[in-house]
């Protein structure tokens, strides 16, 4: 309860300090926060910002589990074979450093303007984080327990369920909730490229018009969401699977 109580002073101290820049400046470029929320307001009662908030979000649910499962299976095969991830890690490397604004634009000129590229660019940008975070987390496995598993024949797939995955939960939840962080910034840019809707799209939209107030209506409104997602669904989880630590 304290901590909630932290949380809720922390936000309103920034919406003061918002609050308070915003009337010393008195310009056009920095709305105050009653300014942006009814601006929230109005663009969900037209259905707009509903509309391009689920579009965005679908997309980043697309490009956020196929850069999970991806990753984390490139990952988890690279920290349990040494040959292999001395092999791969320029690869690793390479992509690490490749800018998200190159991968997408290449995925739109050899794929085209459409959904699969670019959800797949944005993945592409994903794919190597989780795949590094889980090769760590392969590479710290117990050795022991997975020389029981050997010993008692375990099948793969319970080795993986029982032995694996309870030791790697710790990697695979600062992947997602890293990975999330960055995901939907990307989609922004992907949807400010390349696509007709999406809150990127309206971003840009209102980028041309000069509208700040229109431009952080939408980014607040989908932070609130992306923050729904890590409160709501990311941090049980987490506590859910690692309640075995804690017996």
């Amino acid at each position: 309860m304290r901590g909630v109580s932290l949380q809720v002073t922390s936000l309103l101290l920034l919406l003061a300090l918002w609050t308070l820049i915003a009337l010393m400046t008195q310009t056009e470029t920095l709305p105050t926060p009653w300014q942006v929320f009814l601006r929230i307001g109005g663009e969900l009662n037209r259905g707009d910002l509903l509309s391009h908030c689920l579009i965005t979000l679908g997309r980043v649910a697309a490009a956020f589990i196929l850069a999970m499962a991806v990753g984390s299976a490139i990952g988890l095969y690279l920290g349990l074979h040494k040959t292999a991830d001395r092999f791969f890690d320029p690869w690793l490397l390479v992509m690490l450093n490749l800018p998200a604004l190159v991968v997408i634009i290449l995925c739109y000129l050899w794929i085209g303007l459409n959904e699969v590229a670019a959800v797949l660019a944005v993945a592409l940008n994903k794919i190597p984080n989780v795949a590094v975070t889980l090769r760590e987390g392969a590479k710290a496995l117990d050795r022991d327990l997975l020389e029981m598993a050997r010993c008692y024949r375990l099948s793969r797939s319970t080795t993986l369920k029982a032995v694996i995955w309870p030791q790697l939960t710790p990697f695979i939840a600062a992947a997602a909730r890293s990975g999330l962080a960055l995901v939907w910034k990307i989609v922004l840019v992907v949807e400010l490229l390349g696509r007709s809707n999406g809150v990127g799209f309206q971003l840009h939209l209102y980028f041309q018009l000069f509208d700040v107030t229109g431009i952080l209506a939408y980014s607040l409104a989908f932070i609130v969401i992306i923050w729904g997602i890590e409160q709501g669904l990311i941090r049980p989880w987490e506590r859910r699977v690692n309640r075995w630590r804690d017996a």
